[in-house]
């Protein structure tokens, strides 16, 4: 059983993130970005897959590109200028009270702004989360989200009505 709760899950995904960032700097100039696949319960995954055949070739102006290693969880545009990651656990930072958010075209995000990278948004009140990483050149822009809208409110649906419409 996989658990966002696990007070040793943060020094994994650390030395993950710390390898993922330094084979990034080392890779070859247009190889694709690498990412951690999710492992989502089975019900969760047949949502990711049906998002997975929806979703836009080109995203903010970006042509589709997706990362390593391939997957039907995982997209991206823009040599990982934006990464779109389906069926990732629930964020902890849900719980908190005081979180931001955004909206945008009818499908609600939780915003978080990583120490080093742009922000990251993952999906509100769905059946499964999708996380959206964008790179520094959208901190201030969710344009991208706008794009995505449309595929995820047409294949995840709304675990809590009426927050979804």
């Amino acid at each position: 059983m996989t658990s966002s709760h696990r007070p040793f899950g943060l020094p994994a995904a650390v030395a993950t993130a710390v390898l993922l960032l330094a084979s990034a700097g080392c890779s070859p100039s247009g190889a694709s970005a690498s990412v951690a696949v999710p492992s989502p319960p089975p019900e969760e995954a047949a949502l990711c897959q049906a998002l997975a055949k929806e979703l836009p070739g080109t995203v903010a102006g970006l042509e589709r590109s997706d990362p390593e290693p391939g997957s039907e969880l995982t997209a991206g545009w823009g040599d990982g200028a934006i990464v779109l990651r389906c069926g990732v656990p629930r964020p902890e930072k849900m719980s908190d009270a005081k979180a931001q958010g955004v909206s945008a075209n009818g499908v609600r995000w939780l915003l978080e702004r990583p120490a080093g990278s742009g922000p990251r948004f993952t999906s509100v009140y769905r059946e499964a989360y999708v996380e959206v990483s964008l790179d520094a050149r959208f901190e201030h822009d969710a344009g991208p989200l706008a794009d995505l809208a449309a595929p995820v409110a047409e294949t995840v649906p709304c675990a809590l009505e009426p927050e979804c419409s």
